[in-house]
């Protein structure tokens, strides 16, 4: 160092704090604090909209609604003749529009639930009780906050980042949709204010989702009283068999009683309004987790 630099020191750099290093909060060592941030942000946000319960929603991302699913069959199908070279593509392509016509049903039973649930609890004399609340993206969950949005109520969506699919549907409410990177933290959330759980046809993630639910109220890890509408019997009991599990003695014929399959939508709404009127309709106290 000359004499020069000694006289003469460079100005103090301005430091930054470790709560603003964005490159600190986006490294592994401070992945703790982001998990953190996604407990303390969603606490925040719903003490300040005075959320008090949920009715959660699942199902698949990709079912469509009805209308949509029929007009890409009817595309498909008005391309018939072109291209004889294409007849392997056309008839994946038309198998692929013809099952989603058959399980866009669902997307419009959610819908139609959704709007019935938010019509009741707008009615009650509490506000913000028994929100509807879905995964935020497409599907099921794009069904769910449009039928509450149709009705006029409040809706939540609790979207996960993910490299396809997933995407916030724009019916949810504005300052209610959040976006988790975490799944269990999103998972959290899902039961935390739930009061009910409608599950309705889905994959891999729906599946993950049911099964640890219907495990945590097994174990009584979640102990608050807790309705779960299975949707569409015609479909789950193709993809699982309860009572084959209850014959092979993996569960106990008990807990047969934690869920309530159901056909219609009359069914499931009356089912969950019994509910929620018998357990938390006026009642000041109501347990969480």
């Amino acid at each position: 160092m000359s004499e020069e630099e000694k006289r003469n020191p460079p100005p103090p750099k301005e430091l930054v704090k470790a709560y603003a290093n964005t490159d600190f909060l986006n490294s592994p060592d401070a992945r703790t604090i982001r998990i953190l941030a996604e407990y303390l942000e969603p606490l925040q946000r719903l003490r300040r909209n005075r959320i008090k319960d949920t009715v959660v929603f699942y199902g698949s991302a990709r079912i469509l609604p009805l209308e949509e699913a029929e007009k890409r069959l009817q595309e498909i199908q008005a391309r018939k003749e072109e291209g004889r070279n294409h007849r392997s593509k056309y008839r994946k392509e038309l198998a692929d529009a013809q099952q989603a016509v058959r399980i866009a049903p669902y997307y419009e039973a959610a819908r139609e639930l959704a709007h019935r649930l938010t019509k009741w609890s707008m009615g009650l004399k509490e506000n913000k009780r028994f929100i509807v609340c879905s995964g935020g993206g497409p599907g099921i969950m794009e069904a769910a906050n449009r039928g509450a949005w149709e009705a006029g109520g409040s809706s939540m969506g609790l979207n996960i980042s993910l490299p396809f699919e997933q995407y916030p549907n724009p019916y949810i409410t504005e300052n209610l949709s959040l976006e988790f990177h975490y799944f269990f933290m999103r998972k959290y959330w899902f039961v935390y204010l739930a009061k009910a759980l409608v599950v309705f046809p889905g994959g891999f993630g729906t599946l993950d989702e049911l099964f640890e639910l219907l495990t945590l109220v097994q174990t009584h890890k979640v102990s608050k009283n807790l309705c779960i509408i299975i949707y569409g019997g015609s479909y789950w009991r193709q993809i699982i068999d309860f009572d084959k599990m209850v014959e092979w003695g993996v569960i106990d014929a008990a807990d047969l009683k934690l869920f309530h399959i159901v056909e219609d939508v009359d069914t499931a709404f009356l089912t969950l309004k019994d509910h929620f009127e018998r357990r938390f309709v006026g009642r000041r106290r109501y347990g969480y987790l």
